[in-house]
Order: C-alpha cells, then sequence, then structure tokens
C-alpha cells in the first residue's frame, strides 16, 4: 500500500521548490496534478536541455510520478475547471511570486469557500516582514539564511553551498508542513495553509551557527581552527573552512593520488573516545599519553600539527583505504565522493537512493530515487509525463466531462 494513496494534490509549483515538495508526496503515493501552462509548461522543461527535442534533466528528475494537466486559467473555461479541481482535490501546492494566485482570483480566502478541507501550501523567499513581497531563488535564500557568510575559509569570501538548501530543502520542509496539516485535518475536518519561507528553511539548517552565534558572549569558538592559530573572533559566527561543527575537530586531508585527482581526500575527525587508535594508525603513539597532545583541550592549539601528520599518513592510502582502516578501529572518516563515483556506486542502485529511468523521449537517464525509505509501503520511481499527457484523461475520470464537452472544451483554448 502506497503510504498517501486517495490524496489528490493540485501542483502550481515551477523549477525546484515546489516540485521537490510534489515528487515527495508522489513518491508517497499521493495523486499529484502538474497544472502547467499550454504550449509550454514549466519552464525547467527547456532549461538546461542535454538531448535536443526532450524534456531537461533539470524538468525530469524534479517531477516524476507525476500527471500532467496544461491549463489555461486566465480563460474562463479553464477557470471553471480550475473550481471544479480545487473541489476535488486535497491539498494546492503553488510557489509563484507572492500575489500570484490572488491576481488569478484563487488567493486563500476563494479556495476555503469552494472547499474547506483544502491545504493550501506555498514556498515563498521570506515570510512576513519587510522583504516578504522579494523574489528569492536558491543563492539569494543561502545568502539570507547565514549560510553564505559562514561557508568558506576565514580570508576568503562568503560562498555558496553546491548542495540546494534554499529550493529543494525548503520543498522538504514544506511537504513535512503539508502532511502534518493533512493529520491534523483528519481530526478537525479543516484546511489550513502552510507557508515554507525559503529565507525560514535555510536557518533551520543552519541551526548550530545561531547557536555558535550566542557562544560568542562567553568567549571564543575553542573548536575553530582559527582558535588555535591565535586569531581573534569578531561579534559574529565567523566562517570556518572544513572545521566540523559537532565540536569535534575535523578536516578535509589529501589521500594518495590527490596530484591528478581532484576528489582524491578524506574527510577526518579527531574524535576524542578515538584518540589512543588514531594515534597507533598514524604511527604516533606516543602522543596518547604526552600532555600536549592527550587531552582535547591540550590539542586545540596544535591542530595544524595534528592534521599535518595525519595528513602525512593519509596521503599514503586511497580514500577508500583510510576508510577500511578507520572504520573498523571506530575512526570517523568519509572519503570525498565524485558524482561519478556516486552514480556508479552499486549500492546506491540497490537501496534506490540512484535509479535509472526510462523516457520515451530522451532515453534512459539516472535520477535520484526517494531520500526516505518506508518498509511497508517502498517508493516506485516513475518518469515525468510529458506535456499535457494526462489532460484528456484528468477531465474525464476526476470531473467527469463527457466527449462533447470535452471537444468544447479544446475548441475554448482552455487547455492545450
Amino acid at each position: 500500500m502506497e503510504a498517501l494513496k486517495g490524496i489528490k494534490v493540485l501542483d502550481f509549483t515551477h523549477v525546484q521548490s515546489g516540485p521537490t515538495c510534489t515528487q515527495l508526496l508522489a513518491w508517497f503515493g499521493a495523486d499529484v496534478i502538474k497544472v502547467e501552462r499550454p504550449g509550454s509548461g514549466d519552464p525547467t522543461r527547456g532549461q538546461l536541455v542535454d538531448v535536443p527535442g526532450a524534456d531537461s534533466l533539470y524538468f525530469t528528475m524534479l517531477n516524476h510520478n507525476k500527471r500532467s494537466l496544461t491549463l489555461n486559467t486566465k480563460n474562463e473555461t479553464g477557470k471553471r475547471i480550475l473550481q471544479r479541481l480545487i473541489k476535488k482535490c486535497d491539498v494546492l501546492v503553488e510557489n509563484f511570486a507572492p500575489g500570484a494566485m490572488e491576481r488569478m482570483g484563487f488567493g486563500w480566502e476563494q479556495i476555503q469557500k469552494l472547499n474547506p478541507r483544502m491545504i493550501m501550501a506555498s514556498v515563498k523567499g521570506f515570510g512576513p516582514g519587510p522583504y516578504e513581497d522579494c523574489k528569492v531563488y536558491e543563492n539569494v535564500a543561502q545568502c539570507a539564511g547565514g549560510a553564505a557568510s559562514t561557508t568558506g575559509f576565514l580570508d576568503g569570501p562568503p560562498t555558496v553551498t553546491g548542495a540546494q538548501i534554499g529550493d529543494s530543502g525548503t520543498g522538504l520542509h514544506l511537504a513535512l508542513g503539508i502532511v502534518t496539516a493533512l493529520y491534523q485535518r483528519h481530526e478537525t475536518g479543516i484546511g489550513q495553509r502552510v507557508l515554507a519561507a525559503m529565507q525560514d528553511g535555510v536557518i533551520n539548517l543552519c541551526r548550530v551557527k545561531l547557536r555558535d552565534q550566542q557562544r560568542l558572549a562567553a568567549g571564543p569558538l575553542t573548536e575553530y581552527s582559527q582558535y588555535g592559530e591565535g586569531i581573534d573572533f569578531g561579534d559574529t559566527t565567523p566562517r570556518a573552512g572544513n572545521d566540523s561543527g559537532g565540536g569535534q575537530p575535523g578536516r578535509i586531508l589529501k589521500c594518495k593520488g590527490w596530484e591528478t585527482d581532484p576528489n582524491a581526500y578524506t574527510y577526518f575527525i579527531t574524535q576524542a573516545a578515538a584518540w589512543p587508535k588514531i594515534c597507533k594508525a598514524i604511527n604516533k603513539p606516543a602522543w596518547v599519553d604526552d600532555p600536549n597532545y592527550a587531552t582535547p583541550n591540550a590539542r586545540l592549539t596544535r591542530l595544524n600539527e595534528v592534521f599535518d601528520a595525519i595528513e602525512s599518513w593519509t596521503m599514503t592510502k586511497t580514500k577508500f583505504e583510510v576508510m577500511q582502516i578507520c572504520n573498523p578501529l571506530d575512526i570517523p572518516v568519509g572519503p570525498i565522493l565524485s558524482m561519478k563515483e556516486i552514480s556508479e556506486e552499486e549500492s546506491l542502485r540497490e537501496t534506490g537512493t540512484i535509479v535509472e529511468i526510462d523516457h520515451p523521449e530522451r532515453g534512459k537517464y539516472l535520477s535520484v530515487g526517494c531520500p526516505v525509505k518506508l518498509s511497508a509501503s517502498p517508493a516506485e520511481v516513475k518518469r515525468s509525463p510529458l506535456l499535457g499527457e494526462h489532460t484528456k484523461e484528468i477531465l474525464r475520470s476526476e470531473l467527469g466531462y463527457t466527449d462533447n464537452e470535452l471537444d468544447e472544451i479544446l475548441e475554448s483554448g482552455a487547455v492545450g
């Protein structure tokens, strides 16, 4: 059984943040009807195209398991169709610019009148406040949410991360909000609004940096490398390079082959409990009892020396050999995996984290699968829809239009 079987989602989202949310709901079994503009559809269908004449990977990898309905919501017939869909569905998800739904005539008040049980979920750039009307994209969200100011090296500029924490991260937050609202509706019978602001989502993922902002009042952040290097702290959480954020010193270190392989590195954490085993592995047994190295506090001012010694050892091993040696010793390490290595990792194929999909226009391609695994309802990843592929099917099966009525709808220009 699919966990969300029977839940119908009206998907007005586009690009990444909203589609991430609705794809997750679709993976869990919801019937997601993606409403698209006739003739063009979601703009990502034609962005970053790698196979001429086919939907881009940008689109396909964010819209699995959905049905596509083309609908002109500016057309009077199109508006009537949308009204019927709203009455029929459980959830409406949108990530338009602020005020767009209201200008369409389908703001929250109108939707409540049509369907009091409807849950209306929105992704916006900012929550209520001075910036709520601003348009936001991924990197803007990272910058406004504290990620960029705390990412990068101390002597360099703010840096955005490769992970899409603003778009996809907010989509994941919104999906949780929708499922929570559905559960509450089960008790109350009434829908509600769900808002996930991209700035809020990034701040949530940066909570350890807000933690450190407050800790500055009590003195320097001793686990940061700059403390051991004698560099003064300012009045805001600094950029900390590849330092570990959990209080245990950690860095990215070179491994065998680093001269020619840009990803021949490992992340190595000098966890206090593993210190004796670390010393033995890198052939520094005297450091176990040496008062200059034996305790975490003693090592804080010597972290450069400590990690230089560890790196001298890791440079004699491949990143996978480092993992094979350290894991049995409970020394926390992790290889820096390239996207090529991830795409070829068989274990990720076996768990469904990486899946191969066959598409009628572009052939086979790789995509991420559902990141959350449910034992009683495993997700099956199905290809993304072609533009308008399910328009007639939805009008017939969901709204009950006859063939004659369908002909009239097509002639009206309400659908494409």
